[in-house]
């Protein structure tokens, strides 16, 4: 499944695909919203958002009818195409949402979950209803995230298997939870209640930074600079892209200890023993 900076960067092309343009056509595959097609077409799109692993598309209000939102969430099969307004893409899949707009269209194939819902109602959205704090796609600081270490649904459950609870923190999926540990020195076995002030400090810095840096870098974790050197030394993207992630037996770049792959919450985790402490 997508993570959060993946799903930022399709939003990003959705949105320079039909942001800011008005609809010529709208299609929905269930029959609950085929009466909407109508309403929606020939509204402008005011913008497309991302609220962790979810998007959001605005449509305008018009004379006779307010705002609409159609939220959609990939889930694990879901995939959004870019593309003429006059030819699909070839592709198996089925679709599900199209917007066609004036020179590009966005379509939406396989994803089931798609609802039709006012802007201020979305709270109500079950999905949106439970996330925390969204550091990518909203304005949050290192003390919004230590007083989230210390909700009492959180403080005494272990890293590894926090980091992908939405509600901790929304955005993060598997390889980032890796990524972000190995950046705070943190074992996955660590709860917040048993990080310091300044561990608690420096986990919250790591959230901030490497979701921010896997969205500008396109799915790179590694440091730039490292990034770089591993390139020109003839690194390719997949071997240079994390810093534990995927790397089991291989050195780790900050003491060349052997990096360890183990299974947390069903799901593959990857960590430098010397330099995350305790090991898991």
């Amino acid at each position: 499944m997508p993570e959060g900076p993946e799903i930022r960067r399709m939003v990003d092309d959705i949105h320079k695909a039909v942001g800011g343009k008005t609809a010529q056509s709208v299609f929905f595959a269930f029959e609950h919203l085929k009466p909407f097609e109508n309403a929606l077409r020939g509204r402008r799109v005011e913008r497309v958002e991302a609220r962790s692993k979810a998007v959001l598309v605005f449509f305008e209000a018009t004379d006779e009818d307010g705002p609409w939102c159609v939220y959609s969430h990939n889930q694990l099969y879901g995939k959004w195409r870019m593309g003429t307004p006059d030819r699909e893409p070839s592709t198996r899949r089925q679709l599900r949402f199209a917007i066609i707009g004036p020179k590009k269209a966005a379509r939406l194939y396989s994803a089931s979950d798609i609802q039709l819902v006012r802007p201020d109602e979305l709270s109500e959205v079950p999905y949106l209803s439970r996330l925390g704090p969204d550091p990518l796609n909203q304005d949050v600081s290192v003390d919004q995230l230590l007083a989230v270490f210390d909700d009492k649904r959180f403080r005494g459950r272990n890293l590894g298997g926090l980091l992908l609870d939405q509600a901790f923190v929304a955005g993060i999926g598997n390889y980032l939870r890796s990524e972000i540990l190995f950046e705070a020195g943190a074992s996955p076995r660590a709860r917040p209640r048993d990080l310091d002030a300044d561990q608690q400090s420096r986990l919250a810095e790591a959230i901030l930074t490497l979701v921010q840096r896997t969205y500008q870098l396109k799915g790179i974790t590694n440091p730039p600079e490292r990034a770089e050197r591993l390139k020109k030394e003839g690194w390719t993207f997949g071997q240079r892209r994390h810093m534990v992630f995927n790397r089991d037996g291989e050195r780790c770049h900050d003491c060349a200890s052997p990096l360890v792959k183990t299974m947390m919450a069903s799901r593959r985790l990857y960590y430098c023993p010397a330099c995350q402490g305790v090991p898991v």
